[in-house]
């Protein structure tokens, strides 16, 4: 079977863990495989890192690449954490039923799912479920888009104690994030052929726009920001300037930063300045009222 390409340098960074200094150390405490859910007999984890210093907050990790989502060794995770772990946050990296078995609608449930666990559990994690923030890089960034925009309160009559909590989550950073899936799928008009490799956009124009974060803007949606390269040619910087203008129309706190030069991965100092860019807003986001 021939393999999607991964999307980028940095994505295959991001899901491998090969940020420098990845291996663990004694001031974070690593649980790997935490099970949030079950589907076809098979369980759906994600694994924590709590800092000895911890915060209170806790950022969501999506391990999404092309809705690709892999398992590594938590131990070689670790370090690509470390700018949110040295400040205090409770990172936790949450895989969701991977494409090509498992489609965007699928993956979006699971990760909802896995805000609902987290929240249930948040004394057990030793964190405020009101102080929960996601992010995460190109398809990563798309499912924080959704669960920033499209949350919902629960279902207070559901049997599962789980999907009676909310999916809500407090802040959101998108970087070089897809916003809108109908510009994706196969019927949408001047679609860009390298999405053709990607199973998990085999959608109708229905279920793309359900699954479009861009369609979704309200005004209760979660302070978000997005980092995005100008060079981008597979997901066009348009992705984020669009949503960051409705989200102005919206008057939802957000904010645009537009990498000069870069493409769908960061590297040196642009890596570095936005990594820096994301733990200054879940500083601001997530802090102890």
């Amino acid at each position: 079977m021939k393999r999607a390409p991964q999307f980028s340098s940095l994505l295959m960074l991001v899901l491998c863990g090969g940020f420098p200094g990845n291996a663990t150390t004694a001031e974070v405490k690593i649980t790997p495989d935490v099970v949030y859910g079950h589907k076809l007999g098979l369980a759906m984890t994600f694994d924590l890192f709590e800092p000895a210093d911890a915060n209170g907050a806790a950022v969501v990790f999506m391990v999404s690449g092309g809705w690709y989502s892999r398992w590594v060794p938590a131990e070689q995770s670790a370090g690509r954490f470390k700018p949110l772990t040295d400040k205090g946050f409770t990172v936790i990296a949450v895989r969701h039923g991977s494409s090509p078995k498992f489609s965007i609608p699928e993956a979006v449930s699971d990760v909802r799912r896995s805000i609902r666990y987290i929240r249930t559990h948040a004394e057990r994690f030793k964190i405020d479920p009101k102080r929960i923030g996601v992010y995460g890089m190109s398809a990563g960034g798309h499912l924080s888009l959704v669960l920033g925009t499209t949350a919902d309160d629960g279902n207070a009559n559901a049997r599962d104690l789980v999907d009676r909590a909310s999916s809500r989550v407090t802040a959101v950073v998108a970087f070089v994030a897809p916003s809108d899936l109908r510009i994706m799928v196969s019927e949408a008009k001047d679609r860009l052929p390298a999405y053709a490799r990607y199973p998990a956009l085999t959608l109708d124009m229905k279920a793309a726009a359900t699954y479009s974060p861009l369609a979704h803007v309200s005004s209760d949606d979660a302070p978000t920001l997005l980092i995005a390269g100008d060079e981008d040619k597979l997901v066009p910087v348009s992705h984020s300037q669009n949503i960051a203008k409705a989200f102005a129309e919206q008057k939802v706190t957000h904010k645009l930063m537009i990498v000069k030069g870069a493409g769908h991965g960061f590297r040196g100092d642009d890596l570095a300045r936005s990594m820096d860019a994301m733990v200054v807003w879940f500083e601001e986001h997530l802090a102890k009222k």
